[in-house]
């Protein structure tokens, strides 16, 4: 599989990129996975459910499973993963988009927006390749607008599939 970071600060815009991005893989033919990192804690599961109480009780993993979908609940227990093992839970597929994981020496795409009034990434991440914005940057850099999803789609794939397997 190929990976590719998609890089920023909270509210830069990286999920809605993406979530406009997706559609436009998809429609050739790209099966793509995607890796969101958050620094809030999140639970999916519900109190007094099966596999809640599993967990509660000391279980370390509970794989929930139907006829539409899986999801596997891992508890670190103060041992946060690494991208290489979440990476290597994943089904196969063709592409995986990495949101946040921003120090990982993977190729990358920062999301920057004005209004979000933060600092740039690009100058101290030489994995940065391009960055997408509504200002241009302060350095040379390729810059694509961050609306504008074909142009944005192609660079993702001509920089993630034409790069080494994960």
């Amino acid at each position: 599989m190929k990976v590719f970071g998609i890089a920023g600060y909270s509210g830069s815009g990286k999920t809605t990129l993406i979530e406009r991005v997706l559609p436009q893989l998809a429609a050739r033919g790209l099966r793509v996975a995607v890796i969101k990192h958050t620094h809030h804690d999140f639970d999916i599961d519900r109190p007094g459910k099966d596999s809640w109480r599993a967990r509660a009780a000391g279980a370390t993993a509970v794989l929930l499973a139907s006829d539409h979908r899986t999801a596997l609940l891992t508890e670190h227990r103060d041992a946060p993963p690494m991208l290489g093992d979440l990476l290597a839970k994943l089904p196969p597929c063709d592409l995986v988009l990495v949101e946040g994981y921003k120090r990982e020496p993977i190729p990358k795409l920062e999301v920057h927006r004005r209004a979000n009034a933060k600092p740039w990434l690009f100058p101290d991440d030489p994995d940065i390749l391009a960055v997408a914005s509504d200002i241009d940057p302060p350095k040379a850099i390729s810059r694509i607008d961050i609306d504008a999803i074909p142009q944005l789609t192609n660079f993702i794939v001509d920089h993630a599939l034409s790069r080494p397997t994960a």
